[in-house]
């Protein structure tokens, strides 16, 4: 078998939600968060990893009425919020039925449930525009919307929410001008909040209150560029990503290795060639000298990353050869290392696993 693949340690995901919980002020400061499991939990498989937190999650967040159903198909009971809301108003018996939460952002959304009567109340999570401007309702109309949804006996509870555009950046000020248009307009309005995302559970204290929506760091990925945060260096790498040396080559200096000659040796070198490639979801533009580990030692990338492979220089790696262990990362190399060295981000890196096969730990 190919022996590339993705362990996956479900009590690192499970410490990680109850640091979000925590941050949040969970159990002595009435705070809750939602596990973010959407995109297969960010490719680290949403069944298994909503499993593992259902019985201390305080619910789960997905993008869609698909991954939803497929969580409720799989015996997941805990409420689950579609952060997307609902794309068709016929979507809402199925929200009733499968006893889901949706998010509103939309004014044709509110018209949906005033025209739509339902047998029993959803609960609505009603999305403002605070500054990102992606979804989410103007300040000028949030106030009327929450007044005409709440006036329907079939909304339940109804949690006023916004999304902020660059908490990832601890010395920007857009995150306080989102916190002060999202104060501006909800002045008043009884009822819970949820504002935090990773980067502002993690770094923005004043966010915090009400519901939480924990995604990235679920993961023990830091959404920050600065390694030394201190509420993200608390977290556990969930996924390790790892393969083998298939084949070892010597070559005499200035040689080229793989495709376009991006690597070309300056001195003779041991190169391992390892079953892991940009189908498998290690990403195909990471530069000569991307950070592994080789049977536990520091190791690095050298030459284009291919379909099926990729080469790592093994010449300072006199004990390593075929079926030597490389992780790409997890542990030991942290994802941040390689999105540093890779043109890419670390949502992306983690969701772009294909065919790697996870494997469950804890």
């Amino acid at each position: 078998m190919r022996p590339a693949r993705a362990l996956i340690d479900l009590d690192a995901l499970r410490h990680n939600y109850r640091l979000a919980r925590r941050l949040c002020g969970g159990d002595d400061g009435g705070g809750r968060a939602l596990a973010v499991v959407k995109a297969d939990a960010y490719g680290h498989g949403a069944l298994r990893c909503a499993a593992a937190l259902e019985a201390e999650a305080d619910g789960f967040a997905v993008a869609c009425i698909e991954e939803a159903l497929a969580l409720r198909e799989a015996g997941i009971g805990k409420p689950i919020l579609l952060l997307e809301g609902f794309f068709d108003a016929d979507e809402l018996a199925l929200i009733v039925h499968h006893d889901l939460w949706t998010v509103v952002h939309a004014p044709w959304q509110v018209e949906a449930l005033e025209r739509t009567p339902l047998p029993k109340p959803v609960d609505v999570w009603l999305k403002l525009d605070s500054g990102m401007h992606r979804v989410g309702l103007e300040p000028r109309d949030y106030r009327d919307a929450w007044q005409r949804l709440r006036a329907l006996p079939h909304v339940g509870a109804l949690v006023k929410m916004s999304h902020f555009a660059r908490a990832d950046e601890p010395d920007c000020t857009r995150t306080t001008e989102q916190l002060d248009a999202f104060a501006a307009a909800t002045a008043g309005l009884p009822g819970e909040s949820s504002l935090c995302n990773s980067p502002a559970l993690l770094g923005w204290p004043q966010a915090r209150a009400g519901w939480a929506r924990p995604g990235l760091m679920l993961y023990g990925v830091s959404p920050f560029a600065d390694p030394a945060h201190p509420s993200a260096a608390q977290l556990r790498p969930v996924m390790t990503l790892e393969s083998k040396v298939i084949a070892v080559r010597e070559l005499p200096a200035g040689e080229p290795v793989g495709y376009g000659a991006r690597f070309v040796t300056d001195a003779p070198t041991r190169i391992g060639v390892v079953a892991m490639g940009y189908a498998d979801g290690y990403p195909q533009f990471a530069v000569n000298g991307t950070p592994v580990a080789i049977d536990g030692r520091p190791g690095h990338l050298v030459g284009r990353v291919s379909m099926d492979m990729l080469t790592v220089d093994l010449t300072a790696h006199p004990q390593a050869g075929v079926g030597s262990r490389v992780e790409l990362w997890g542990k030991q190399v942290p994802a941040a290392q390689v999105v540093a060295h890779s043109q890419t981000s670390s949502y992306r890196l983690l969701c772009a696993g294909k065919r790697v096969p996870l494997e469950y730990r804890g």
